[in-house]
């Protein structure tokens, strides 16, 4: 159902039928991947549209899987395809006007980004499929190793979540202008994803001024938290930043992660001094003695959790 360059003449009704669904079932997925409502009676669609849910449907139509679980996998879909397809025109957009040495107008610079989208638009369809099928492989690896410990809880597994963020973030975006800012998140989220994927993490989301990623092994974690710091922190061209360590059983899904660790994380980054690494005492406890110096600092109330005695750790 994504838009083509196909001639629209059909009415959601016309493609519903055509692709062998209800009207209902076809609304559902279209909202599912996050396009706004269209009119019964208004010509919106073409046959690319009768495709995606002809495919849809013969997904849920083979008894494989059902029609629920067909449009929860679209808004996964629709909600990866959205964030993607802004990213790739912000960044287009930037690309071409910092190359912008003639001074072309804005809406020169807009022609020349979409230029360059369709010229790289196949290639570009390989790559994510790619990436798709890989980190698919992956998520299934994880999976089975969550029922191959002893406790065999699946979609359940031990890891160390960890929350980075920029200190006093908001007081320092009053302060520069909405290109330095949008410059700002960008370098500061790509080199936490280079730092994270060099030491073995996955990011599960950032937040502008923030990241949360896990990582299989605690130590792992502590060097990707370290790494952070060193490629943000230490770089005087960038703002200070905070990171929480946190450990436990954490519940993967819908592309996210749920579970203690994961608040705690976020939590202790609010006690945490600037460009030092904070942790809970599950993950104090796996840092080897001769590699690490801990610290516990006073306790303190932190919110959903009671009384908490963070831990400072630093590479001796």
């Amino acid at each position: 159902m994504a838009k083509s360059k196909q001639p629209v003449s059909l009415t959601s009704a016309e493609v519903a039928e055509k692709a062998g669904v209800t009207l209902d079932q076809a609304k559902r997925l279209w909202r599912a991947l996050g396009f706004p409502e269209i009119g019964d009676d208004e010509a919106f669609f073409d046959e690319a549209d009768v495709q995606a849910l002809a495919k849809a449907n013969e997904i849920s139509g083979n008894g494989l899987v059902s029609f629920d679980l067909v449009v929860n996998l679209t808004r996964g879909i629709g909600q990866s395809m959205a964030r993607l397809s802004d990213y790739e025109v912000s960044a287009l957009l930037h690309h071409v006007e910092t190359q912008n040495e003639d001074e072309r107008s804005p809406s020169e610079l807009l022609k020349a980004a979409v230029s360059v989208s369709e010229q790289f638009e196949s290639a570009f369809e390989e790559m994510m499929i790619f990436a798709w099928r890989r980190h698919t492989r992956a998520a299934l690896a994880r999976a089975e190793a969550s029922v191959a410990g002893p406790e065999e809880q699946l979609g359940t597994v031990w890891q160390t979540v960890g929350f980075a963020d920029i200190v006093s973030f908001t007081a320092l975006s009053n302060t520069l202008t909405e290109e330095k800012i949008g410059d700002l998140v960008e370098l500061f989220e790509s080199r936490c994803a280079d730092v994270v994927a060099t030491w073995g993490g996955r990011i599960i989301k950032s937040l502008g001024d923030s990241v949360l990623f896990v990582n299989d092994d605690p130590l792992q974690a502590y060097g990707t938290a370290e790494g952070i710091i060193n490629v943000i922190g230490r770089d005087p061209r960038m703002p200070d930043v905070r990171v929480g360590l946190a450990s436990g059983n954490v519940v993967s899904r819908l592309g996210d992660v749920f579970g203690p660790p994961v608040n705690m994380a976020a939590r202790l980054t609010a006690v945490a001094r600037r460009n030092r690494i904070i942790v809970d005492e599950a993950t104090a406890g796996t840092m080897p003695e001769d590699e690490f110096e801990t610290r516990r600092l006073a306790a303190r109330p932190v919110r959903g959790f009671g009384i908490v005695e963070p831990v400072a750790v630093r590479r001796v």
